[in-house]
């Protein structure tokens, strides 16, 4: 990602598709263009679909968007904003958001969804970056963001900068935390997992944070048992592996 970010904007295309059909989406797109670098960054495991293929279409040829269904900010003015770039934190993101409905309903969240990693840039330095309206109406002005990326950190500061109010982007990402391990426990490592999400909304949606008491023992308690979990059992949780997107 980070070679491909240094290439010039003319020639350079990144997508992170968060499920299956996006990727065929994004795949059509990049086998019919010509004169571009176009990566495509995919995990090889079996992953859970998210949207069905116009809804795909549709948000693959946006670059980004808001996915109404994971967040309960009914277009208002959110507390907090978890944002995603990549399957795997895709996963993580959606799942966190799963948790912030159930123990913080009263947290007013907005999920949004990159899939073209260059709508980030803004226009002038990108031909994908979106134009300022764009991007505030995804990310609002002054909403605090916690953002997890398939990455390092750095390339979403060095992609946001010049956007409204940079110092709300609270970024998770590949922090050379790894090993042989279980799938989950490496998100946790690098404190990208569901809980560290869920967490960090928390703590950066002050004060609303202080009515979330309930998420936070939750989250701390489940981390804990994680550990313990995979040194027993040398596999996740069942709570991780075997979940689902419910409304309720």
């Amino acid at each position: 990602i980070d070679v491909v970010l240094s290439k010039k904007g003319t020639v350079s295309r990144i997508y992170l598709p968060p499920d299956a059909n996006c990727l065929l989406s994004v795949a059509d797109h990049c086998f019919r263009s010509r004169n571009y670098v176009n990566l495509i960054v995919i995990d090889k495991q079996p992953q859970l679909q998210w949207l069905d293929m116009t809804s795909a279409i549709e948000h693959c040829a946006r670059g980004a968007s808001v996915w109404s269904w994971a967040g309960n900010d009914e277009g208002t003015n959110p507390d907090v904003i978890l944002a995603a770039a990549g399957d795997i934190p895709t996963l993580e993101t959606v799942a966190a958001a799963w948790l912030l409905r159930r123990f913080a309903p009263q947290l007013r969240v907005r999920v949004v969804n990159v899939v073209d990693l260059m709508t980030l840039f803004a226009r002038r330095f990108h031909p994908h970056g979106l134009e300022e309206a764009a991007f505030v109406e995804l990310f609002t002005r002054d909403a605090p963001v916690v953002f997890a990326f398939h990455g390092y950190q750095r390339a979403i500061h060095e992609m946001v900068h010049g956007r409204p109010n940079v110092d709300r982007f609270h970024v998770r990402g590949f922090n050379e935390e790894g090993t042989t391990t279980t799938p989950f426990d490496m998100v946790v490592r690098n404190e990208m997992s569901r809980y560290h999400l869920a967490l960090e909304a928390v703590r950066r949606a002050s004060p609303t944070a202080g009515r979330a008491a309930a998420l936070v023992e939750h989250c701390e308690a489940m981390l804990a048992r994680h550990q313990t979990w995979i040194r027993e059992h040398l596999e996740d949780m069942p709570d991780v592996r075997e979940w689902k997107w419910t409304e309720t």
